[in-house]
Order: structure tokens, then C-alpha cells, then sequence
């Protein structure tokens, strides 16, 4: 299956709601799975305002880094890692965290983004301290920590790359506290009879487990590396 997926981003300020609209695009290499494409339009809600105004903006004029620590985004977190241990929000604090939400078979946008994530990270100054990435799965069906311990390992993701799973509802709660969303999508001709739809944001997570900013699929490795550098230690 080819996948081809774009995220807009809508409205965001400081007396506003910020709006998140992903057009996924699927057009079926076969015949018998699709015979046309399909075009899904999630629009997700963020509330807001932010809060912060000392990181509502860029930290200067010409920047193009927006810190958007918006308060209801991000929040406690119940789950398994690739290791089986259960972990929480509480495991992440004292280091700044990527959190992203995908699955291992996701044939594109994921292990896209984890690329951007793993070359971003060789782009860092050496005085900034590295993120560590957490992929929680949206397919806990496939994604048991076995898989996902394999899946980290891939080449040219991020070194600390953790993979998080737990039960549907557990996982349910955490994109609910991320303010995104995913959708199971029949494809009975596939090996699992199933894809799965989500939207594709990469989230900047302070030491506290605050969110700083976020990032879109259409960030490249220096815009995420250039972020990262002018927002540490804020």
C-alpha cells in the first residue's frame, strides 16, 4: 500500500484554539483493496491558550522556532516499554523528551519521521543534551514490546529511541492526553486485514513533562535541530 499523508497547520495563538488538520491520502497499489483513493480528514482540537508568554513566540525576532507550551497538551501516561517494564510519565522526567505516536508497520510517515528525528539529533551543538524519542504504538495488536524492541533498532532512527504499548485503552488515554488520534482501517487483502490512520506529530516535552513545541512531518532535520538548540534550557 502507498500511503501519501500532509499536515496543515490551521490557527494557533495566544487567544485562540490550535487546529491540526492531517489529509491521509491512501491509494492502493492493488486492485482488490482499493479501487480508488481514499481521502480521510481528521481535524483535532488543542486546547488552549498558552499560558507561558515567555515561550508563546520565537526567542527572537527573526526566528522561525514557535515554542507552543500549550498547557492541555500532554499529561499522565500508563504503558508498557519494549523491555515489558510498565512505565509512566514520571519514568521521562528530568530529561527532554520527543514523543511520537505511530505503529511498526507503518509503511512511510513513521519511520519518516524517525529518520528526521535520528539525523536532527547528529545535527545537535554538542553543549545541548539530546532528546530521548518515545514511539507509542497505536496498534497494540501487532506492536507487543518483542516487536518494538526490534523495531527501535532500526537504522538511522534516534539512538534512545524507547517503544512504548500497553492495553487499547491505555493507549486510548495517552493520545486523549496528546490531543491526537488514530482510526483502525479495514484492508482485507493486507497480512493483517488492517491499517492504521493517525496523525503524524512529533511533540517536544520538557524535563517536566511539559510541552515545549511540536513539530509537523513536514519539519526537516535542521528545523527540528534548530528548535531544540534555541529553546534548551527554557
Amino acid at each position: 500500500m502507498h500511503s501519501r499523508f500532509r499536515i496543515e497547520f490551521l490557527k494557533c495563538d495566544l487567544n485562540a484554539y490550535c487546529y491540526w488538520r492531517q489529509t491521509l491520502h491512501i491509494a492502493s497499489m492493488k486492485k482488490s483493496l482499493l479501487t480508488s483513493a481514499l481521502a480521510v480528514t481528521l481535524l483535532v482540537s488543542a486546547c488552549g491558550p498558552n499560558n507561558n508568554s515567555s515561550s508563546a513566540g520565537s526567542s527572537g525576532g527573526g526566528s522561525t522556532c514557535a515554542s507552543r507550551a500549550y498547557e492541555n497538551i500532554g499529561g499522565p501516561i500508563s504503558l508498557v516499554d519494549h523491555t515489558g517494564a510498565p512505565v509512566t510519565q514520571e519514568d521521562y522526567k528530568g530529561k527532554e523528551t520527543l514523543v511520537y505516536f505511530g505503529f511498526t508497520n507503518c509503511p512511510d510517515v513513521c519511520p519518516f519521521t524517525l529518520s528526521v528525528v535520528g539525523a536532527a539529533m547528529d545535527l545537535l551543538p554538542a553543549d545541548v543534551e539530546k532528546p530521548r524519542t518515545l514511539l507509542i504504538s497505536v496498534d497494540p495488536e501487532q506492536d507487543t514490546p518483542e516487536a518494538l524492541a526490534q523495531y527501535v533498532e532500526s537504522n538511522g532512527f534516534p539512538d534512545e529511541l524507547i517503544g512504548l504499548t500497553g492495553t487499547p485503552e491505555a493507549i486510548k488515554a495517552a493520545a486523549d492526553e496528546f490531543k491526537t488520534s488514530y482510526k483502525r482501517i479495514d484492508a482485507p487483502d493486507s497480512t493483517m486485514g488492517y491499517t492504521m490512520d493517525h496523525l503524524s506529530i512529533l511533540y517536544l516535552m520538557d524535563k517536566d513533562w511539559k510541552l515545549k513545541t511540536f513539530f509537523t512531518s513536514e519539519a526537516a532535520p535542521k528545523d527540528v535541530a534548530g528548535c531544540i538548540t534555541e529553546l534548551a534550557d527554557n
